[in-house]
Order: structure tokens, then C-alpha cells, then sequence
């Protein structure tokens, strides 16, 4: 009798117009710099915004050091079962850079945190499947001077340091990262401290959607929410649009006020949703979810 292959994933599609609406929502709650009221009230909004799509949800609030003291940030963890241990996390960071007259953060953080809450909906939907998923908004990825151990990424080092602790990380199967990704006009640069067979997947999975012109290799390694898994052993890429700018290949809207609502499409997010929920589907197809690890030699 000839072996039967791993389970058909069948997920319902991705829809951009739904996850513009979930951003231009939530950047109407105002800003949302880490430590802030505006972060406490954004992090309970997401964190009722996945009950209603279905999700169960937990505020993971902790205390960590920064340049201006010690600091309350707030992760909001969704967590769809899985018929395994497993575990496969999806990732965006919520929070407002500070210090920024008129900053929105409408494309960064808001169009991740929009496709995050649209890709929950989208999985809460499917039947149950062979990985746990974890949709996590993390909060402090922004730095309040410059990054470094004790500023910027604390939402995703403190998840990844209490998995270790709690003898876990070793269950993470994959970690998909999105971060600015809503650019009407995108280029997905991933940085080369990807994965690289998670890279691969996602220039596969773009070319199966007919969207391979928007996805490149960036030239060199970002700091971003994906590395402290990375650091730690788990495959990791980050989705990132890092030329997000009045010019092709400009980034000079990026951290300033023109960092609004006007510059974002529907089209961009569908893009995305629809190459990270094929890769989902690759993931969880394959069962095992063994990846090789990239480990960063370097950050900028």
C-alpha cells in the first residue's frame, strides 16, 4: 500500500479590503508609544479584536529596563490549537515610534498588526490543523534612543526568553515576521538574516500567486522582531518592506508623519496575506516543520 502524504490545509482566502480595514481601525485608536496609555488601550483593543474573530487571547504584560527606566510593555499572544505540541508563530509589533510630530504609524506598525488580525480570522476558520499557531503583536520593538540589549525588540526578546525558560522554543516550527508590508507601492525586501529555506518558500510562494516582481532579497541584515528566535535557534523571516518612500527605492517616508493611511493599499496587503498564508499551508503540509536555523553574524 503506497504511504499516504501529509493532510490538504484548506484555508478560506485572505482578503486585503478586510485587513485595510482592520489597520485603518486601529490607527484610529491613536498613537500607541510603548509604556504609554495609548499602548495599554491598543493592546486591549487587539486583544478583543481576536475574541471577536474567533481567537482565543492573553495580554502578556511585563516590566523590562530602557533608556527612560523601567517600562510596562504589553504582547498580545493569539493562540489557535493544533493537533500537536508544535507551535508555529506568526508575529507584527504594534507599537508607535516615539518623539515623531503627527506619526500614525499607519504602515509601520499598522498594516502588519491589520493583516496579523485578518490572518486570525482566516485560521481561526480552518479545521483544526498539525501546528499550534500563535499570532503574537509584540510591543516595544521601536527603540527610545538607540537599539541595543535594554532598547528596542523587548516584546519579542521577552516571548522568546520565556519560551526558553519554559522549555518550549524548541516547539517553534517556524516564525513568520511581517513588518511594514502595506506599501501601495511594495517591494518585500527579506533581509538576508532569514532562513534561508524560509526564503526560499517565500519567493515559491509568491511566484505560485503571480506575485514573484514584489518579492527581492535585501542586501544586507535588519534588526527586527524575527532575531531574537533566530538567536535562539528557530527558523525565522521577516516580510518587511524596506523601501517605503516618495521615490522607488527611497525608505524617507519611513519614521515620519508621511507614514499615513494615503500611502497603504488593499492590493499590498492581499499580496502578502496571500504568499504568508501559502506558506502556512507548506508549513503545516509538511508536519514536522524541521527547518535549518540562519544565525545573524551581524545586525544594522
Amino acid at each position: 500500500m503506497p504511504e499516504s502524504g501529509p493532510a490538504r490545509v484548506e484555508l478560506v482566502p485572505v482578503s486585503g479590503e478586510r485587513a485595510l480595514e482592520e489597520v485603518a481601525k486601529f490607527v484610529s485608536l491613536g498613537p500607541r508609544d510603548s509604556g504609554t496609555e495609548g499602548a495599554a488601550r491598543a493592546a486591549e483593543y487587539l486583544r478583543t479584536r481576536f475574541e471577536e474573530l474567533g481567537v482565543m487571547a492573553e495580554v502578556q504584560a511585563f516590566e523590562d529596563d530602557t533608556p527612560q527606566g523601567r517600562v510596562v510593555f504589553r504582547n498580545v499572544i493569539g493562540k489557535i490549537p493544533g493537533k500537536s505540541g508544535r507551535i508555529l508563530l506568526l508575529g507584527s509589533h504594534y507599537d508607535t515610534k516615539s518623539g515623531i510630530e503627527g506619526f500614525e504609524g499607519a504602515n509601520d506598525s499598522g498594516s502588519s498588526t491589520g493583516l496579523l488580525l485578518e490572518l486570525g480570522r482566516v485560521l481561526a476558520e480552518a479545521s483544526p490543523m498539525p501546528l499550534e499557531i500563535w499570532l503574537a503583536h509584540f510591543d516595544g520593538e521601536e527603540c527610545m534612543v538607540e537599539y541595543g540589549p535594554r532598547d528596542g525588540l523587548h516584546g519579542s526578546r521577552y516571548l522568546a526568553r520565556k519560551l526558553e525558560a519554559e522549555g518550549r522554543i524548541e516547539d517553534v516550527a517556524a516564525m513568520i515576521l511581517l513588518d511594514m508590508i502595506g506599501d501601495r507601492d511594495l517591494t518585500v525586501t527579506i533581509p538576508r538574516n532569514s532562513t534561508p529555506e524560509l526564503v526560499a518558500m517565500a519567493f515559491a510562494a509568491a511566484r505560485e500567486e503571480g506575485v514573484r516582481r514584489h518579492f527581492e532579497l535585501h542586501d544586507g541584515q535588519v534588526l527586527d522582531d524575527h532575531v531574537p528566535f533566530l538567536e535562539r535557534g528557530v527558523p525565522a523571516i521577516d516580510l518587511i518592506d524596506f523601501r517605503f518612500g516618495s521615490l522607488p527605492g527611497r525608505n524617507d517616508w519611513w519614521h515620519t508623519a508621511e507614514d499615513s493611511m494615503d500611502k497603504l493599499s488593499a492590493e499590498s496587503l492581499d499580496i502578502v496575506g496571500r504568499v504568508t498564508a501559502r506558506m502556512i499551508r507548506e508549513i503545516m503540509e509538511a508536519e514536522s516543520g524541521v527547518l535549518s536555523p540562519s544565525r545573524p553574524d551581524r545586525k544594522d
